[in-house]
Parts: C-alpha cells; structure tokens; sequence
C-alpha cells in the first residue's frame, strides 16, 4: 500500500473519508462534502445510528454528481480526546475497512478539526501511521488465497492543511513502522526457516543501514566462558549464536550506550523438561525478545537515531536429544556463577544471563534493558493487556512505562524482592534457575535476572503476553505483534538522544 499526503481538495476517484465529532459534529471538510453531495451525509447519518463517536465508521454510497465511488464518515468523538494513539487507530481501522469492501484507492480528508490539540500535520501522520501499522500481512507460505482473502487497497492519500509538514513528520514513523514490520516478520517465521544461525543472518542485514554487526559462534562463546547460553543451546543440531549490533549515532561516539538485550530461543520444546504438545506450535515466537531488539535497531538506524544503543541477542533453539542437558546438571556462566538447571523449560533466562553479563562487562552501559517471553506467570498475572516490568532503579522504570503509555505498548511494574532472591539459592551450586513450585514465577525469573546485571541500572520486560495476538486491534493484525519496538524507540528519542 503506497501511502502519500496532499493539499485539501476534492479527488477525483477512489472513496473519500471524512471525519464526524461526537454528536454527528461535521469536520469542515465533511461538512464541505456534505454541501458537494447535496446533503447526502446529513441524511445517511440522520437515517442511521452512526453518532460520531469514536471507532464508528459509515459507508456512503457517493451521489452521482460527485466523481468519486463512495464516502467513509469516520466516528472522531470528542475532539479533546483525538489525541496522536486515537489518530492511529483511526488510521488503522480505516484500512481493515476499506480492504474489507474491496476498495483499490482511497483519500482520507480530515485538515484542521476543532478542538485538537495536535496540529495538521500531526493529525495527517499520525493517521498515515496507523493505516502503515494495520497494513501489515504475512502472506508469504499461502498459495491458495482465494480472491477476498487478499488485500485491496493500493494507495491512500491523506489530505492535509499542511501536506509538506505532514509528509516530514511521517518520515520518522514511517523508518519506525519499518522496524516493528522486520519484528513482525522474524516472530512470525517458523523454526525450520529461523533458527540461531538464519537469525543472525537477518540481524546482519542491518549493516546495510551503518549499523555495526559482530556475530560469536560456539568457538569465541566457549572461549568466553558462557556456559548458560550454550547449555542450553547443545540440544540442537543448529548452533547457538550470539549476536551484537552497535547503532553509534550520538555525537561522542565513545559515550555510554543504552544496551538493549533479548532472548532469541528461535523454538522452545521444554528441553528434556518437555512442554505438553498442545500449542507447542507457537513456541516458534520464543524468540520474540530478540525480534524486537532487532526491529528496534533497524528503526533507530532508519531515522538516524542521535544516540548510542548496543543491541545483544542471544540465540538458541531448546531441544531434546541426548545431548541436551539435563534436570539436576549444574552450568557455568560466563560470571563465574554457577547454577543449577532444575527445569530444561526454564531456559530463557540461562541464554539471558550470559547476554546481560557480556553486555555490561564490554560495554560499560548507561543502563540495560532486556525483553524476554520469559514466563506463563505473566500471563497469569496481566493477561495479554501488560507486560511485566521489573526494575532495580525508579527512574528507569518511570520513564518506561511513560513510553509505553504514550505509544499504546503498556507496561505493568511488578515486585523485586530478598525473599524472591533467597528462593533460587541453591543447595549444590550458586544459583537455581526455578523453585520448585509455581509462586510468584515472574518474579522469580526477575531476580534470576538481576544477578546477571553487576547493578547497572537496569530493567526487565516480561511480554510473553505481548509478542504475539490472537485477534485483531486497530493497529495490530493477530500474529506477531512487535510489541516493544515503538516503547523503546520512543523511550530512547525522549531521554537519551543528543
């Protein structure tokens, strides 16, 4: 779907969408339609239940001395309420609609409406950006789609009091829906065709944006002494990697970096801690973390990010053959703590404490962040509606979820705690990696964490409620989400760019 903006004026094909306040409040521009139709908004509306209020669309048939095929009212609610997250969904919606009727071209005319904060620049963008958001498809394995089944819609235009301002705003949304798309697409690929190794691949494909991509096999992991990250990794014919991306973008270039970490367990069978087999399949998004720490990276180096951000993913696929390590086998990490495998199924936070270590110790962070679908716990906890955020410093944590809030990606603060700690202290080794029972197991997987991170400021985001949908919102289609990608970019441009 092309998307481009234009000058207020009346098109020439396509259908046109027009926007309605709370109350059946006509826009300037759809009450100039409404005078071009010869009142035909007026009486769809009056002959309807459609009231303007936020999410509502009605489809128009246009009268016959207008060019155009048809007219979209779009529900705006109360304008004070429009703000930029409205905006997207509104965008968004527009596009399942209109490829739901099977339209090919479409031009949304919204210009200045009263009562909106936002400027008309502002108002266009954010609108093109939740059309670009809800546009996405993963269509690439179906070979017998049948005709209704695809998209319609080629091109929306979006019409704008300030067109040129509207298109340079879009520009920096536009670099970033590109990285939640390149999320989207790894989560979304099945572990026969991602796994360590083609995931390492795809991440160096970033090389081509500036930035800086180093990939450790078995030979320089071995060498580094990252135990935890390889054990689990040894079940597998496919070798574990671990992958380092550097966006230097700031002005001191030798500046402390943000460092962004994921768990990238490209399938998780449990290990010899086998999962049931019913949903297995969706085992194929456990490396959601990573995905987004890479989508993040290609949205940062899109738009030229002024600041410095080191991403680490770190790489597996959980296996259970007869190399796989074992329930009672005791790992090294690359710390020097030990720890005690309990559970093969609690595997993510092993490949973790490897990468967070290795972050730290190489590059002297500012802070550390790290995304894992980590737990059924917080899915328990928080459903799919958070994600959980663990923290060993409040500002961190506070600015996060303000980020979240802002883009519509929240997030959930949830406990840290000694007693927490006290409870994966092992009897044979330094650490175990769980209890033994299911209590608080987000926040045991939290504190697991934490003894990785040599009290760097630092944050964990639980979303295996989040990294993958099994239905539709405005901006997201069900499947893989990119959940992450616009929290931490935004979370990035407010606090840690020059």
């Amino acid at each position: 779907m092309k998307i481009s903006f234009a000058e207020l004026g009346v098109p020439k094909a396509g259908t046109v969408v027009v926007g309605v306040g709370e109350d059946r409040v006509l826009s300037p521009a759809a009450a100039a339609l409404d005078k071009e139709s010869g009142g035909a908004l007026a009486r769809a509306m009056a002959s309807s239940r459609f009231t303007g209020k936020k999410g509502q669309l009605l489809a128009v048939l246009a009268p016959a001395n207008l060019a155009i095929d048809g007219i979209v009212l779009a529900g705006l609610g109360k304008p004070a309420e429009l703000d930029a997250l409205a905006l997207q969904a509104l965008g968004g919606s527009l596009v399942a609609h209109l490829n739901g009727a099977g339209e090919s071209e479409a031009t949304v005319r919204l210009g200045a409406v009263d009562g909106v904060a936002l400027p008309p620049a502002e108002i266009a963008a954010n609108v093109a950006f939740g059309a670009r958001l809800r546009s996405y498809r993963f269509d690439k394995y179906r070979t017998r789609m049948k005709a209704e089944q695809k998209p319609t819609l080629k091109k929306l235009a979006v019409q704008s009091d300030a067109a040129t301002a509207a298109k340079k705003f879009f520009a920096d949304l536009d670099k970033l829906a590109d990285g939640v798309f390149f999320t989207r697409d790894l989560v979304s690929e099945p572990g026969n065709v991602l796994y360590p190794e083609s995931l390492a691949e795809q991440a160096s494909s970033l090389a081509e944006l500036g930035v800086e991509v180093e990939v450790l096999d078995e030979k320089k992991m071995k060498k580094l002494g990252m135990g935890a990250l390889l054990g689990v990794g040894q079940g597998s014919v496919r070798p574990p990697r671990l992958v380092v991306m550097a966006w230097l973008g700031a002005k001191d270039k030798q500046a402390a970096p943000v460092a962004v970490v994921g768990k990238g367990i490209t399938f998780d069978t449990g290990g010899i801690s086998l999962k049931p087999g019913a949903g297995m399949e969706e085992m194929k998004w456990d490396m959601g973390g990573s995905g987004t720490v890479i989508g993040l990276m290609k949205a940062l180096a899109g738009r030229k990010a002024r600041a410095n951000v080191v991403g680490v993913v770190a790489l597996a696929e959980n296996m259970p053959d007869g190399n796989a390590i074992r329930p009672g086998d005791i790992l090294t990490s690359m710390s020097g703590q030990t720890i005690e495998v309990n559970n093969t199924d609690a595997e993510g936070r092993l490949v973790l404490a490897d990468a967070l270590w290795y972050a730290q110790d190489r590059f002297k962070p500012r802070l550390m962040i790290d995304l894992a679908t980590l737990t059924g716990a917080i899915l328990v906890a928080l459903g799919s509606e958070y994600a959980g955020l663990f923290s060993n410093n409040d500002e961190l944590a506070e600015r996060l979820a303000a980020a979240g809030k802002a883009v519509g990606e929240p997030l959930w603060r949830m406990p840290l705690g000694e007693a927490f700690d006290r409870a994966i202290d092992s009897d044979v080794a330094d650490m175990k990696n769980i209890t033994g029972d299911r209590n608080a197991g987000s926040s045991i997987g939290g504190v697991f964490l934490q003894r990785f991170v040599n009290g760097v400021p630092w944050a964990h985001l639980d979303i295996a409620g989040m990294a993958w949908s099994k239905k539709d919102a405005a901006t997201v289609p069900k499947g893989a989400t990119g959940y992450g990608v616009r929290l931490l970019e935004r979370f990035i441009a407010e606090h840690y760019e020059d």
